[in-house]
């Protein structure tokens, strides 16, 4: 039996008929943008803009952001042109299924649930830095002892519980709350670009791109860039190897669109609004996080930004502390709606590996009055919950963006395959330039995977050796393609 079995398009579509693994066609070309507008703004603005800048870019953290769009805005045209032609649920990992085969099936769920469950946890964590801020400042405050620097984070892990619970009761359900806090968030998005142009400083912005220094040793450490130690560069921060470091840490912050995707078989019309959804979003979001950049590094020297709450703190810094409580309100609403559609894209994509049997099948079963797969979320909820309350903040960014890179590169490499080996299957959006375009969008996303440290590769290492052996000890032999590749008859679930 072949690690390279696959599974036919047409058997991807007709399994979502499956009675106990049926999900509800509720989601319009609105749902899916709101959708992705919920996930993608949020972390990128309210805790990741003000870090990478201090860290790795200065002011020309701005271009970092365009870079990652560029690399998003390539991957994102694969993964509409996959999505509407096989709208199933799984996102990369049933598109990699019926193109690239079973094991880069496994790899790519794998790599989602990390990119995900560990995401959900890193914003969840963001979120209970600015809950607990706006707390304070309207006179309530946290205890320390159980706050966002605490050895449990407790607000963070409340979080996680409601929005589970949310989750669980259903999709249409939760995007009603989404579509709500999506808005508040972007009326405080919006009033921070134009209220923060007020206070710019010119000196700020200067030099735009700061010269590239050598690290505190000059040394390769294992906080070092694969790139810089494999070609010997001398390790630095700021300057153009400044620029790329920061692309690939604010990465994280594009991460919502291909969320998108793991909905496809939630949505109505499929073909004609996952395409719309998926790239309208991006679009939207790429233009706003550009000019958030350049507002927060032109009211406050990148030197002294603050790194967990850089937006409220800039305001605060300019004598203008009530602008920072609103800013705040704005960022809990806006991070809500981000662990939310991560917790639901990370159930989709493990309810699609249960219902080909790589993983149980009974946990991904959906319940009878809320077409949700209740046991996978639940699941989900708990463990995102324990991450997020028990892990230092600040720990957990580049593993997120390390899983979301190799999705999609894979993802993107397998557009111009299936072209090759199914050319009769419809499409009803293709990728221009192919195979051009998806071989350059795999190729940027290496590069700025060899961008992140030695540290991130090794974890990443760990947790796919972690995969390949739950992969060998029971998704191989209980796979439902397997299966049918053995006897020639389908399973049932």
């Amino acid at each position: 039996m072949s690690l390279l079995r696959t599974k036919t398009i047409e058997q991807s579509i007709a399994d979502t008929d499956e009675p106990e693994y049926q999900l509800k066609k509720r989601l319009t070309a609105l749902d899916l943008t709101v959708f992705g507008i919920g996930v993608i703004i949020g972390a990128g603005i309210f805790t990741l803009t003000g870090r990478a800048a201090k860290a790795y870019a200065g002011p020309g953290i701005a271009l970092s952001f365009v870079l990652a769009a560029i690399c998003c805005g390539l991957a994102a045209l694969c993964y509409a042109e996959f999505s509407s032609t096989v709208p199933v649920s799984g996102s990369a990992y049933t598109f990699s299924y019926f193109s690239l085969g079973e094991i880069f099936a496994w790899i790519i769920g794998w790599d989602l649930l990390l990119e995900l469950m560990l995401g959900a946890s890193v914003v969840a964590q963001g979120w209970s830095s600015y809950a607990a801020l706006f707390l304070e400042q309207i006179g309530l405050g946290w205890p320390e002892s159980i706050g966002p620097e605490s050895d449990v984070n407790v607000l963070a892990m409340l979080l996680v519980l409601v929005l589970a619970t949310l989750a669980t009761i259903g999709i249409k359900e939760s995007l009603r709350v989404n579509l709500v806090l999506v808005a508040v968030k972007l009326f405080v998005v919006l009033f921070v670009i134009i209220a923060g142009l007020f206070y710019i400083k010119g000196s700020n912005l200067t030099p735009f791109i700061p010269p590239g220094v050598p690290t505190e040793t000059g040394e390769v450490t294992i906080t070092t860039p694969l790139f810089q130690a494999l070609f010997g560069i001398a390790p630095s921060t700021f300057g153009v190897m400044g620029l790329v470091s920061g692309a690939s840490l604010v990465f994280f912050a594009f991460i919502g669109f291909d969320v998108v995707a793991t909905t496809a078989e939630e949505a109505k019309n499929p073909q004609r609004d996952l395409p719309r959804g998926i790239i309208g979003s991006l679009a939207i979001c790429t233009v706003l996080y550009v000019l958030v950049c350049i507002v927060i590094t032109g009211m406050v020297k990148y030197t002294d930004i603050h790194s967990e709450a850089a937006l409220a703190e800039a305001f605060r810094s300019v004598g203008r502390p009530g602008f920072a409580t609103l800013i705040s309100a704005g960022a809990v609403a806006g991070l809500t709606t981000v662990v939310l559609t991560l917790m639901i894209g990370a159930a989709r994509v493990l309810f699609a590996m249960s219902r080909d049997h790589l993983v149980p099948a009974k946990i991904g079963k959906t319940h009878a009055k809320f077409g949700t797969p209740y046991r996978l979320t639940i699941g989900i909820g708990v463990a995102v919950a324990l991450v997020a309350g028990l892990t230092p903040i600040g720990k957990l960014e580049e593993m997120v963006n390390i899983g979301t890179l190799a999705a999609f590169t894979l993802v993107s490499i397998a557009v111009p395959l299936l072209r090759r080996s199914r050319p009769d299957v419809p499409r009803s959006f293709r990728v221009p330039g192919n195979p051009v375009v998806p071989l350059l969008a795999a190729a940027i996303c290496i590069y700025l995977m060899l961008n992140l440290t030695l540290e991130t590769w090794l974890r990443f290492g760990i947790w796919m050796a972690i995969g390949f052996a739950v992969y060998f000890l029971y998704g191989y032999r209980k796979s439902r393609v397997g299966h049918t590749e053995r006897t020639g008859e389908s399973t049932s679930a």
